[in-house]
């Protein structure tokens, strides 16, 4: 995949220069861009109630020659949302002129300098503010990859902040949980390629009952964008079969630095706990 912005990243970008036809259209692409951008341009101006000149301006105010133009990168972006992990993995092999090592090195290192520089870093803060919160009660769920990454920011986050769930990774044992999602709560859902139908309804319901939703997705947006009050994109593709959760990771170690900065006090005290009680129970040697 190209450095090439999103064609969501640069709706968002251009908004203050739309007029208000341009921006009904834009919040129809928005809803689903890879279903609404996919239609024949009459029919697209039919469903945002604009004409077919609007189309065309907006497609050119994105950068594009035309709509045609926008909708090849728009097939473009679906290709690499929807490629498959054998077709990565024969991608992969097309560059065998350096190591695996030093061409997975560089890929993890664009990722996160791609993913810094899409950074909105006032919703970091709000979203660090937003868990250093005791009050709140925050709850973590990660899809079939993303798992691990869940239960990396718990164990941190369980040391420094009291009142944090990781739920179980079986879907029947939601409905429990869901009865502590209230408006006093954070759902943190780590969700990307290919998108689990299961957390987008888990999230859903979350949301009807006040809870607080935020995504930490992949470069194209999990559905659950679309109801979360924060979202976090992270670049994935390396060349290998899996995406890479690595730039997830660096969020992750970021929001939990900037979580226990703005709790310092109450951190120290439970970590001092913590290591009084690994002392007792002699889990660990020097202990």
């Amino acid at each position: 995949m190209d450095n090439r912005p999103l064609v969501l990243d640069l709706l968002r970008e251009k908004q203050a220069e739309l007029t208000a036809a341009e921006r009904k259209l834009a919040a129809v692409l928005q809803q689903d861009v890879f279903v609404a951008g996919l239609q024949s341009i009459t029919r697209l101006a039919d469903e945002a109630e604009v004409s077919t000149p609007t189309v065309i301006r907006l497609a050119r105010k994105l950068g594009f020659n035309g709509y045609p133009d926008l909708q090849e990168a728009i097939r473009a972006e679906l290709g690499e949302r929807m490629k498959r992990p054998l077709a990565k993995l024969e991608a992969s092999r097309d560059d065998a002129r350096d190591h695996i090592v030093s061409r997975f090195a560089e890929a993890v290192s664009d990722n996160i300098n791609r993913t810094l520089a899409r950074l909105d870093l006032a919703e970091f803060d709000a979203v660090a503010e937003l868990l250093s919160d005791p009050a709140r009660a925050v709850h973590l769920l990660g899809g079939r990859i993303t798992r691990s990454n869940a239960h990396y920011f718990f164990n941190h986050l369980q040391i420094i902040r009291p009142n944090v769930r990781l739920l179980d990774s079986s879907p029947s044992v939601w409905p429990q949980s869901l009865l502590e999602m209230n408006d006093a709560a954070t759902l943190i859902v780590f969700d990307i390629r290919r998108y689990e139908r299961e957390l987008e309804k888990l999230a859903g319901i979350a949301v009807d009952q006040g809870a607080t939703v935020v995504l930490v997705t992949d470069a194209w947006g999990s559905p659950i964008e679309k109801i979360a009050a924060h979202t976090f994109r992270a670049m994935v593709e390396v060349p290998s079969s899996w995406d890479s959760t690595l730039a997830i990771n660096f969020l992750i170690e970021a929001l939990v630095a900037d979580i226990q900065s703005r709790s310092s006090q109450q951190s120290a005290e439970r970590i001092r706990a913590l290591e009084t009680m690994l002392g007792a129970s002699r889990i660990f040697r020097g202990a």
